[in-house]
């Protein structure tokens, strides 16, 4: 009788995992999981949104976040009003932003994990001849003199240079920008003013300025649905990858050190981040915080040079809203992360995590109070970048990311395949280039395919977000649901399943086994009565 029983519970957890991949450590014979809250980036809101609910879908973890921009984030955390914060940049410990005030963590009692990495693209909405262009081109000083005001129209010569394909519009560009403090800004204006100081000259900040005549919108939802509105046409902003492939609108490919104009694609991101380098002193404050100067400058003709990765901030210590019962769910949560979440990380517009990285991450974990066994095997963590026996510096998204087009070459060609949401939609040549030879321009539509079909199914590009809507001044409409107030929500989007009704069929088949789990037991204890012969 016991064996049967355990027969069936062993089949039972079975399916279940079978229906939500690998389980974190504690499953169904543990107590439930304690609920957890966090708050901070709208950048990598679009990974953690399909994150939480797959954790909650397949082992009952609910997981609340809100999306308020990376400093509201950090804020909270140091109020400790929310169990974790996700940021792009660290804790700004000494500030260099005019007027900022040190943020004071508690000390010692915080620790930082990667998460996903991505691109920080420029979504835009341009027509020319009213057909919309999706495979525009833009050096990084043409970038940086843009948005900070110095590029006023879309025909200017600077623009112009880099679009050869194009004739380009007279068109006035409208800059949009984030009104919230945001690790986006940061990483933005970082890049700006490491790469092109004499242009750039405010420095890293979080606040993008409010003295440089951009259209200030909240969250990076509040930012990509502006642009996609109609009286968005002539509109530039930058905003994570995933966001311009849900809405469904083309990104600008950037000028790399190598003089190729690359597309943010998984790939691309992965092949930059090689470059990247990581605070390794685990006594310092800002362990496994990430260097970049190597990013942007990367020689590798395959590289995205506006790439990084984003933190979650995780308590070492008890305190606030925050205890061992939920640094037990917190330590399941980031553990999925790192393994099984980062399968979907391309497909949602991101790049996945190497192993370098899981490994830093997964020794944060056991810092988490209460999450002590939530241990990371490199050798079962289904991460796409690396597999078993793999060494640290393996990247196999890396090593297997297609070289750039031809007609993607600085130079008289331009390819005319769009990018990101409008992966698969050509632009007509207009200018004096010729496009690019046939060949060229196929290689170049593959390198953004696959980021691209996951916004094939778009609604109207035309009508952007079904999440937010402005009226033409880019004021939010009464009940609308991001881009004003403090809170920019991204509403989660979800990934097909490898098999379809795969889970539907696994979580029926551990029903019937349940059943019998119940049933079977009392059954066979029970005995047929012998003649007694009266």
């Amino acid at each position: 009788m016991r064996l049967v029983a355990t027969a069936l519970a062993a089949l039972l957890v079975a399916g279940a995992v079978g229906a939500g991949g690998a389980a974190p450590a504690a499953v169904a014979a543990d107590a439930p999981y304690a609920n957890i809250s966090g708050s901070g980036s709208t950048w990598s809101q679009n990974a953690l949104d399909q994150w939480r609910r797959n954790v909650q879908s397949n082992y009952a973890m609910t997981v609340d976040y809100r999306g308020l921009g990376s400093t509201a984030g950090r804020n909270d955390f140091i109020n400790r009003t929310v169990d974790f914060a996700i940021s792009e940049i660290p804790f700004q410990l000494q500030p260099t932003e005019k007027g900022a005030q040190p943020e004071k963590p508690p000390a010692g009692g915080y620790a930082y994990m990667p998460i996903v990495a991505g691109g920080t693209s420029f979504m835009y909405n341009l027509k020319i001849g009213g057909k919309r262009v999706t495979n525009l081109r833009l050096a990084g000083a043409t970038v940086a003199k843009i948005f900070a005001g110095q590029i006023t129209n879309w025909n200017d010569p600077a623009i112009q240079a880099d679009n050869p394909g194009l004739a380009m519009p007279d068109k006035q560009i409208q800059r949009v920008a984030r009104s919230d403090g945001s690790g986006s800004t940061a990483q933005f204006t970082m890049w700006m003013s490491k790469q092109h100081p004499d242009i750039w000259t405010t420095g890293m900040t979080s606040q993008f300025p409010d003295n440089l005549g951009a259209t200030l919108q909240s969250g990076s939802l509040g930012v990509a649905a502006y642009v996609g509105q109609n009286y968005g046409e002539g509109a530039i902003t930058y905003v994570e990858y995933s966001y311009a492939l849900k809405s469904g609108f083309p990104v600008a490919k950037v000028l790399n050190a190598a003089g190729y104009y690359i597309e943010p694609t998984a790939s691309s991101v992965a092949v930059a981040m090689l470059k990247a380098q990581i605070n390794t002193n685990s006594s310092s404050a800002d362990y496994l915080t990430q260097i970049l100067d190597g990013v942007y400058n990367n020689p590798d003709p395959r590289t995205y040079p506006l790439s990084s990765y984003s933190y979650m901030i995780v308590p070492t210590q008890e305190g606030g809203t925050f205890n061992a019962d939920k640094g037990r769910t917190l330590g399941a949560f980031a553990k999925y992360v790192l393994c099984e979440g980062q399968q979907q990380a391309e497909q949602l517009g991101y790049s996945p995590l190497p192993m370098n990285l899981v490994q830093a991450g997964a020794e944060q974990i056991t810092r988490i109070p209460g999450a002590k066994g939530e241990t990371v095997d490199i050798n079962s963590c289904n991460n796409p970048t690396f597999q078993p026996g793999d060494s640290l510096d393996d990247n196999r998204l890396a090593q297997t990311a297609p070289q750039p087009a031809d007609c993607d070459k600085q130079g008289p060609n331009q390819c005319v395949s769009g990018t990101a949401g409008a992966a698969g939609t050509d632009t007509d040549v207009t200018g004096s280039g010729d496009g690019g030879s046939a060949a060229g321009a196929a290689a170049s539509t593959a390198t953004g395919a696959a980021a691209g079909a996951a916004a094939a199914t778009a609604a109207d590009p035309a009508a952007a977000s079904a999440e937010a809507a402005y009226d033409a001044n880019g004021n939010l409409l009464s009940g609308a649901a991001a881009g004003g107030g403090r809170a920019a929500a991204s509403a989660p989007f979800s990934i097909p399943d490898p098999v379809p009704g795969a889970p539907a069929v696994l979580m029926a088949v551990a029903a019937v086994l349940l059943a019998g789990a119940i049933v079977v037991p009392p059954l066979l204890m029970r005995r047929p009565r012998r003649s007694s012969g009266r």
